[in-house]
């Protein structure tokens, strides 16, 4: 084995290590409404996530994959060791927060960690991560969360309350129906994922891969990150499979009941969310904040804010979505720092 095949093999291991960590943490957000409303058995998750996480990355990741490969950081500074230590920090970072059996952000932690040596060589692009990046985390959330508590709110509940849907539904046997477009909806939501959450490993490995060939550029760049991608996808069903169970039984049946007009709305505006945020803008965004947020705004509206935000399931989620993307880039800055002072001198 060359020396380069040598040094590509170690950040690749690494981003499909990360890769593992993010299916379990994206398979809360995907199929947690589907499993929540009882339509879907745990057994067939991983199969049907990692098939849409892969189509999602083919299809429509290009964007947000060149905003962690190069947009952040400059793509030229994405070296062997750079991109290892920005890998490793996310993978550490995440394997904490499945360990505890609570969805995290994989986008968060990883623009953080690419944004640590961005701070270190001073080379950070404060203009895309201060002004698109960061309020996309907080505005998406609060759109998520104010449609589904206006429609849980002013809708849904009043037409509930009448016992029109259970009128209907009992008319025309409508549950087949409705457990069809649940499924659906899951789908559409790891597509989505596949669209921005695969670029968090595969987007740094592409334009590592491509600035060792010198092809950082045109359609070659897309043949680097298309052979990325395909790598790196298929790791997300495998995470999946080992950590999603306690994740979706977390986020689907903790939180909150649904009901499966609920479940299809929170899906459909969720993954509808981050997609736009990936096709439209290329910002890796947090599916698994969107999902939640559309959550409680359901469950605000049915409960009331202090019934729902006392769980203490819910105050998990907020201390470890702070956690997660601290560590990630303490431990980027500190590699990083380590191996310039010490490493290369």
């Amino acid at each position: 084995m060359s020396p380069m095949l040598s040094q590509l093999l170690i950040p690749f291991i690494i981003a499909m290590f990360l890769a593992v960590t993010m299916g379990g943490s994206g398979t809360g957000p995907a199929f947690s409404v589907a499993y929540g409303a009882n339509v879907i058995k745990k057994s067939l998750i991983p199969g049907l996530f990692g098939i849409m996480v892969f189509l999602g990355a083919l299809i429509a990741g290009k964007n947000t994959a060149s905003t962690v490969g190069g947009e952040i950081l400059p793509a030229n500074f994405m070296t062997f060791t750079t991109v290892s230590i920005i890998l490793f920090a996310v993978a550490i970072s995440l394997l904490i927060a499945n360990l505890g059996g609570i969805p995290q952000s994989t986008s968060q932690s990883t623009v953080f960690a690419v944004a640590a040596p961005a701070i270190y060589y001073n080379v950070l692009n404060t203009k895309k991560v201060f002004f698109e990046i960061i309020p996309t985390w907080f505005i998406l959330p609060i759109i998520a969360f104010a449609i589904c508590y206006f429609v849980g709110k002013y809708l849904y509940e009043p037409i509930r309350k009448k016992g029109l849907f259970k009128s209907r539904s009992e008319k025309l046997n409508l549950n087949p129906v409705w457990n069809t477009i649940i499924v659906i909806m899951s789908l559409y939501v790891a597509f989505s994922i596949g669209a921005n959450n695969v670029a968090n490993a595969s987007g740094p490995i592409a334009s590592m891969t491509a600035n060792e060939l010198n092809i950082y550029a045109g359609s070659n760049f897309t043949l680097v990150l298309i052979l990325s991608t395909l790598v790196i996808a298929p790791s997300f069903a495998i995470g999946s499979s080992i950590f999603g169970d306690k994740i979706v039984e977390n986020t689907g049946k903790e939180i909150y009941l649904f009901g499966k007009s609920e479940a299809v709305m929170i899906a459909f505006i969720s993954g509808s969310l981050l997609l736009f945020a990936s096709i439209i803008k290329g910002i890796p965004t947090s599916l698994v904040q969107l999902n939640v947020a559309a959550i409680l705004g359901f469950g605000v509206a049915k409960l009331g804010a202090k019934n729902i935000f006392n769980k203490t399931q819910v105050k998990k989620f907020f201390i470890m979505w702070v956690i997660s993307p601290i560590v990630a880039f303490a431990i980027s800055f500190l590699l990083i720092v380590l191996f310039d002072k010490f490493w290369i001198n």
